[in-house]
């Protein structure tokens, strides 16, 4: 299937519709694994790198959907809201990989959040083919945060530690036969504002709530590596019990640190499985849901 795949990438026509046949005669098993099954999956602003590797993700949520998968699109914009804060004049500042967010900051991120990011993704699934409805954290409660504290007793100005989810919208928009697309704000439990929160987490959040079969992280690396200087040192599976040790050792360090951590705690509060995977890989999602090659690293319990 993934040479299928990559063929009708490359615009090679020859046997194309033997290459389909195959491809979805391969196929079947996985789509009726998880036909009826939920997967959230956190779509990242640094996750993809041209329109045509942005449309061809949003292409493979259509298609699960029109299979009976029943697709949760988590997203951030990071990249998106430090250009607008530039626009109007006002420097990112980030404490320990996290983005200082004072009120004018906060007002930006719910725009280019809520608005802008949430928005177009809900209109390129629509023009896919695709039935979408964009969602926000705050909508229906669905997500409730305190400030969130660092170990050394800073805060992040607006930036929210997420204490409660309640998945009843997005299950309400699941059994419409809508794609939910979930923007990551979250209504303050402890003052009358709202709160910047991590993409990853929120989503590790939301498809522990939703007792989802997958939760897949788009970003923009392989997956994890055993030399962060060589690709072809992908680790396609780790238990959680192995992930203290990988630590120790460095494999997992810097940036991976949060979202092994997310992964992690997905699987330990029932997700059958977590993944990191290469959103600038085209089709990545389909080769690792409906082949047996998969993509990227898998975190087990």
């Amino acid at each position: 299937m993934e040479s299928a795949l990559r063929n009708a990438e490359n615009g090679d026509d020859t046997m194309n519709h033997i290459d389909r046949a195959t491809v979805l005669a391969e196929a079947l098993p996985y789509i009726q694994k998880y036909s009826g099954q939920t997967i959230v999956i956190k779509y990242g602003g640094n996750a993809m790198t041209s329109p045509e590797l942005f449309d061809a993700v949003m292409g493979d949520m259509v298609l699960l959907g029109l299979v009976g998968v029943r697709v949760v699109v988590v997203h951030g914009g990071g990249p998106e809201i430090s250009e607008a804060l530039e626009k109007v004049g006002k420097e990112s500042r980030f404490v320990e990989g996290l983005r200082y967010t004072d009120e004018e900051t906060m007002e930006i991120v719910q725009m280019v959040l809520c608005g802008k990011i949430n928005k177009n993704l809900v209109d390129t699934l629509g023009r896919l083919g695709g039935r979408a409805l964009g969602l926000c954290g705050m909508d229906g409660g669905m997500l409730k945060a305190r400030q969130l504290k660092l170990d050394d007793g800073r805060d992040l100005g607006l930036v929210g530690d997420i204490t409660e989810v309640d998945p009843r919208p997005v299950v309400d928009a699941l059994e419409c036969g809508y794609i939910p697309v979930v923007s990551t704000v979250a209504q303050g439990i402890d003052g009358p504002h709202a709160y910047n929160v991590n993409a990853d987490t929120a989503a590790s959040k939301l498809a522990s709530a939703l007792g989802a079969a997958k939760l897949i992280l788009l970003t923009d690396v392989r997956g994890l590596l055993r030399d962060r200087t060589d690709e072809t040192t992908l680790i396609s599976k780790v238990k959680v019990s192995q992930v203290p040790c990988l630590v120790k050792d460095g494999v997992i360090s810097g940036g991976m640190i949060p979202k092994i951590d997310c992964c992690v705690e997905a699987v330990r509060q029932g997700v059958h499985d977590a993944l990191i995977l290469d959103g600038r890989v085209p089709h990545s999602i389909l080769v690792e849901m409906l082949t047996d090659k998969g993509a990227g690293t898998m975190i087990l319990p």
